[in-house]
């Protein structure tokens, strides 16, 4: 097929975002010259280790990539919030939609909102944020907004598209506000947003990526809610790239939700196993259940406990209408009980438990610059147990086997799904001088498949680190 062009270029606009501002404030589009517009960026991110690990309680292993979204902010004089986002167009969605910070008025109301058109239903992403400012600093939002977006970074991708639209609008808009929201604060309330307005039922890792990565570093988060660690560096020799696998990720979709509903069934049967009472707690930003010994977190359990006591105890699958014909209580928020899915409770309950020990494994290792072979062959481990979720997909599968075709010999020593799985992006880990290895995959792949993929390749930095410009009139 020839060579394959691994970085498509970025859309235009997207490397000279201030001067497209101001070509739109000089023709009197959108933005008006009186009045300052604040501007932001996030990025996507690439799930290393973690994965479905972190509504559970992990620790997870997050990498930016170069792709992000920038959104500029300009106060209005009226009430009225406009959004305009050209790239949805090509998805044959409506680029511009209008609301009034007067309607508001609850959480319920703000869904009804952005579901009542469906060419207009991604502004559950952004109008979901303006609500949650109203709520918060209602004396903050006394005006309007007019917000415009552009955005490089891949729908449906598995590399957090929808974490870097919240991520970048949140940070303008505050900054163009006046109000004091930063790091976890931030990452929270955007993921807020996604649970509760845009009722998708993502962890914190995307978000917290998105606000506090940088370039060149990975960032080790355990989700006990959001307790982010020091960067680290992965060791000069190593290089991480990201591969589309073509097949496209959504974290709506029903396999990731079987997925992590089938963990929390997991874990309340263990729960009901010690006599051990579940209680929902609402005292955080994101409601949760919890308990008094593993503090509603199934990554509390070490693989040893759980292999000796409870695996053999808990159901190969279950169906929803046999969980719930029990009398038992769906302890997730954030997910449906359906009775019509089989769900693969051990499974699932597994990987919660071992994944988060094999992030844990392979933290330290990257932080030791040692034991690469060791590396790879745990993303190896996490991406076969993708599989026994439900989370497989003959797509990732091939490029994980083209990886390990390459092996160790050429320089690349492990590959793995990532982020929600069913599709979306597989991660690959090689030495830098692997490139040639690492093309073959990309070929190899493309030849199967009849597409080129599209690359991930290079880093950059989180939106608090990016911080907020002002385009003065």
């Amino acid at each position: 097929m020839g060579e394959v062009r691994q970085t498509p270029p970025a859309r235009p606009g997207m490397n000279d975002f201030p001067n497209t501002l101001k070509t739109l404030r000089q023709e009197g589009r959108f933005f008006s010259s009186t009045l300052p517009i604040v501007c932001s960026r996030a990025p996507g991110r690439l799930d290393l280790m973690g994965g479905n690990d972190d509504y559970t309680g992990g620790l997870v292993f997050e990498a930016t990539i170069r792709e992000a979204t920038r959104a500029a902010v300009q106060l209005r004089a009226d009430r009225r919030i406009v959004f305009w986002n050209p790239q949805v167009k090509s998805r044959n969605w409506r680029e511009q939609a209008d609301f009034s910070l007067d309607d508001l008025t609850g959480d319920a109301g703000v869904r009804s909102l952005v579901n009542r058109d469906s060419a207009t239903r991604w502004t559950a992403y952004v109008l979901g944020l303006f609500h949650l400012l109203n709520k918060r600093f209602p004396e903050k939002l006394s005006c309007g907004a007019n917000v415009y977006i552009e955005s490089d970074v891949p729908l449906n991708k598995g590399v957090s598209s929808s974490a870097s639209l919240e991520v970048a609008v949140m940070k303008a808009a505050v900054g163009a506000y006046d109000i004091k929201l930063a790091g976890v604060e931030l990452a929270e309330a955007c993921q807020w947003v996604e649970n509760v307005i845009a009722e998708s039922a993502c962890g914190i890792m995307d978000q917290i990526t998105a606000v506090m990565g940088d370039e060149g570093c990975i960032l080790p988060l355990l989700c006990q809610p959001c307790l982010p660690r020091p960067l680290v560096r992965l060791p000069e020799e190593l290089q991480c790239w990201g591969v589309d696998s073509g097949v496209s990720h959504m974290v709506s979709g029903i396999e990731y939700e079987a997925a992590r509903a089938g963990a929390f069934m997991g874990y309340k049967m263990i729960c009901d196993a010690e006599s051990l009472g579940v209680r929902h707690d609402t005292s955080g930003q994101i409601p949760r259940w919890t308990d008094a010994r593993w503090n509603g977190y199934l990554a509390n359990l070490s693989p040893s406990l759980f292999r000796s006591r409870y695996e053999s105890r808990l159901p190969e699958t279950l169906g929803g209408a046999d969980y719930l014909r029990a009398g038992q209580i769906h302890v997730d928020p954030f997910t449906a009980m359906r009775p019509e899915v089989v769900y693969r409770v051990r499974a699932c309950t597994r990987y919660a438990v071992e994944e988060n020990s094999r992030v844990h494994s392979f933290a330290e290792l990257a932080r030791g610059g040692v034991g690469f072979q060791q590396m790879g062959e745990i993303m190896y481990q996490s991406h076969y147990a993708y599989t026994e979720c439900g989370l497989g997909c003959d797509a990732t599968d091939l490029l994980v086997e083209l990886g390990r075709d390459e092996g160790v010999a050429n320089g690349l020593f492990g590959a793995k799904v990532t982020g929600g799985g069913a599709g979306g992006t597989v991660a690959v880990l090689g030495r830098k001088d692997a490139r040639p290895a690492f093309d073959r995959v990309v070929n190899r792949y493309a030849e199967a498949r009849g597409v080129a993929p599209y690359v991930f390749e290079g880093s950059s930095m989180g939106a608090d680190r990016y911080g907020v410009g002002v385009l003065q009139p």
